[in-house]
């Protein structure tokens, strides 16, 4: 039987998605507890590797097991035994050809920065806390020049092994509620580091150290030494995935 599993995580913990060598992954927890409660050792797949301290309100994960199991009974015994950071919102049955990464139509990041002169102890392991002042309505001007394709080389990790940098955008938007600045991106598909670095772009065009239109010059121009810095883990979210 193969399985689609919504998840939700706080990545604070954890380095990142994928299994590694040198610590707690949620991949790892994930696949421990399925061990676990069913004596099966299977690999289970996500719609996105997020990085180290990266959250997820909408993971869509997926595996094959070799036993005929309930959903539910699978969803109930999942949540038992994973960390309290790690939790899943749903199981359901699915095609054996169903991949969450290759099937997806888009991915949904939020990333939310926490704008006051004081941290908040709430929001200290969601969001960036950036204590000066920033202009939004410069910020959102400049994040519309990122919808549509473009090559975004300009906002790539440098190890980053993508065979095409080009990425459609099909939501680019800020709001405020506050002290709190949401930034939503919606694309098909993203590269590593390329929210946090459009964040650490964004934050600098509000703070009056870079003009609006650099974004789109640093489109233009494709070169990651130009763009900003790249933002902290924490205030980003993967918050659904479209199919």
């Amino acid at each position: 039987m193969r399985f689609k599993l919504i998840c939700e995580y706080d990545g604070t913990a954890y380095h990142g998605w994928q299994v590694q060598p040198n610590g707690p992954t949620v991949q790892g927890e994930l696949e421990a507890a399925i061990a676990r409660m069913l004596g099966e050792t299977t690999r289970v797949a996500a719609a996105g590797r997020t990085d180290a301290g990266v959250h997820a309100a909408g993971q869509v994960i997926s595996c094959s097991l070799q036993r005929s199991v309930d959903p539910d009974v699978l969803l109930r015994g999942l949540n038992a035994l994973t960390p309290r950071d790690i939790t899943l919102r749903s199981v359901e049955v699915v095609p054996e050809a169903f991949d969450p990464r290759r099937q997806a139509r888009s991915r949904v990041y939020v990333y939310r920065i926490w704008n006051a002169r004081w941290p908040s102890p709430f929001w200290r392991r969601y969001a960036w806390h950036v204590p000066w002042p920033l202009d939004e309505a410069r910020m959102r001007v400049a994040a519309a020049c990122l919808l549509g394709e473009h090559d975004f080389s300009a906002f790539q990790a440098a190890g980053c092994d993508a065979d095409n940098p080009v990425r459609r955008v099909l939501r680019s938007d800020l709001e405020r509620s506050g002290p709190l600045l949401s930034y939503t991106i919606e694309a098909t598909a993203f590269l590593r580091h390329m929210v946090r670095t459009i964040i650490g772009t964004l934050v600098e065009i509000g703070s009056g150290q870079r003009p609006e239109t650099a974004v789109s010059a640093l489109l233009a121009g494709r070169d990651r030494t130009l763009a900003g810095p790249t933002a902290p883990a924490c205030g980003l979210c993967l918050s659904e995935v479209t199919y």
